[in-house]
């Protein structure tokens, strides 16, 4: 499946631009993983050009197998699509019946504060409810720690209702929250 998202401008920030990762992703994506604020709040761990390329397969193979579907979000100013990375969105459809699925966002240091995360997660969510709920999506998940107020911020803007707080246990350090959009639910 070979899918290509755009999202147009708005008056203070550039179009986006958001495909599947390639090679050429790989610099930018370990620039982009050296940011302490990313490093705190994600997983993401991509520290040499070699973890960028074993990175970028598992992106790969989730969309062969249909369990993880993510994207390279960059900034769109010539309607090329080969702008600067802003960063990442994606979504995890495990389990049996995927009724439901988990999607997670980063952006990159030069992109926060432009609303590139919350632009990309709804490019994402509907997407994501157009392709999928034929097969029986209703509800697309997200987590964060409860101390991230910018990803709460996200959640918000982007049409995801706080669904419960979730008490720390490993592997998560801290109390999460849990957001939910339904299908059919408006943004």
């Amino acid at each position: 499946m070979d899918v290509t998202l755009r999202v147009d401008a708005t008056p203070s920030a550039s179009a986006l631009f958001l495909r599947s990762w390639n090679d050429a992703d790989v610099e930018p994506l370990v620039d982009a993983c050296r940011d302490p604020t990313l490093r705190r709040w994600t997983n993401l761990r991509v520290e040499s050009n070699e973890d960028g390329v074993e990175w970028l397969e598992i992106q790969r193979r989730g969309w062969e197998t249909g369990e993880r579907l993510s994207f390279a979000v960059h900034e769109d100013r010539s309607s090329t699509g080969e702008g600067r990375l802003a960063g990442g969105v994606g979504m995890k459809r495990t389990g049996p019946g995927r009724d439901s699925a988990e999607v997670g966002y980063w952006t990159a240091v030069h992109a926060r504060g432009q609303g590139v995360a919350a632009r990309a997660l709804q490019a994402l969510t509907s997407w994501a409810f157009g392709a999928f709920t034929a097969e029986g999506l209703e509800r697309l998940d997200l987590l964060h720690q409860v101390d991230n107020l910018a990803s709460c911020r996200v959640a918000e803007k982007s049409g995801y209702a706080f669904d419960q707080l979730l008490l720390a246990r490993p592997p998560f350090p801290r109390d999460g929250h849990l957001h939910s959009r339904r299908a059919g639910a408006p943004a």
